[in-house]
């Protein structure tokens, strides 16, 4: 693979991760919920931190932004939609815009339904999803600024990827994740398999990021709004699948 990468937690529940490019040593950070965690993340690999990727402008994404590029003069890419939100910015990115760290091409995906301006990172030569909080393992962000129907079309976007895309997300939300879906789709034979290795992996204080687009798909509800045994699960057969996602999505908030 052209790229390596690094994860470790961040915050109280937020997943830093570190990608670098293997022809050229350069390393991009993937948000930046606090400084240290990632300094600290730098200091063990030895990697030199490049750039920074901003998918969104929530305080635990771009908090340390500013200190990391004081210190290691990186460039900052942020979304144009939140550009007010991410003043230490170098370059402000929309959909289909190219953005490279070293060698490695990315895509910028814009991703709306969390926040109005999300916008996601794909590199396919590293077969890598950097979705912020638009897609998390087992689930999907809470619908902050936008509707069903930007979530919904957002998750497809990203759906729409290779199955052998690894996915990253923004926060180390799995299990409670994994307890949401077995209750939404409770004859899923995968996500049964799926969710009692989480189970194990969380106990034993692993992360569980990344995962395999491919998983998703066979197991993450949110995914699978437009599945008869989602719609059945809200009472909603025969249903658009946007209202279907949206009756999951108000179920997870209380759940």
């Amino acid at each position: 693979m052209p790229a390596e990468f690094h994860v470790f937690p961040c915050l109280s529940d937020n997943i830093g991760v570190l990608m670098r490019d293997r022809e050229t040593g350069a390393c991009a950070s993937i948000d930046a919920p606090e400084a240290e965690p990632i300094r600290a993340a730098l200091e063990q690999t030895g990697w030199t931190l490049t750039d920074i990727l901003v998918t969104h402008k929530h305080p635990d994404h771009v908090a340390g932004v500013a200190e990391l590029k004081e210190r290691f003069g990186a460039r900052v890419v942020a979304p144009v939609r939140e550009a007010e939100f991410v003043p230490e910015a170098d370059l402000f990115v929309n959909q289909g815009d190219t953005v490279m760290v070293g060698s490695l091409s990315g895509t910028v995906l814009f991703t709306p339904g969390h926040t109005s301006g999300h916008i996601s990172y794909y590199f396919a030569g590293a077969r890598a999803l950097f979705a912020g909080d638009t897609l998390f393992a087992l689930g999907c962000g809470r619908l902050l600024e936008g509707t069903p129907e930007d979530m919904w079309r957002s998750l497809q976007k990203l759906a729409a990827l290779p199955d052998d895309t690894q996915v990253f997300c923004g926060h180390e939300y799995t299990l409670s994740n994994a307890r949401f879906a077995l209750a939404a789709d409770p004859d899923n034979a995968a996500l049964k398999l799926r969710a009692a290795v989480v189970e194990g992996q969380r106990a034993d204080g692993q992360l569980t990021v990344p995962s395999l687009l491919r998983d998703e798909k066979a197991t993450n509800p949110f995914l699978r709004a437009d599945q008869p045994a989602l719609a059945a699960s809200v009472d909603l057969d025969g249903s658009d699948p946007v209202a279907v996602f949206a009756a999951l999505r108000e179920w997870k908030n209380n759940f």
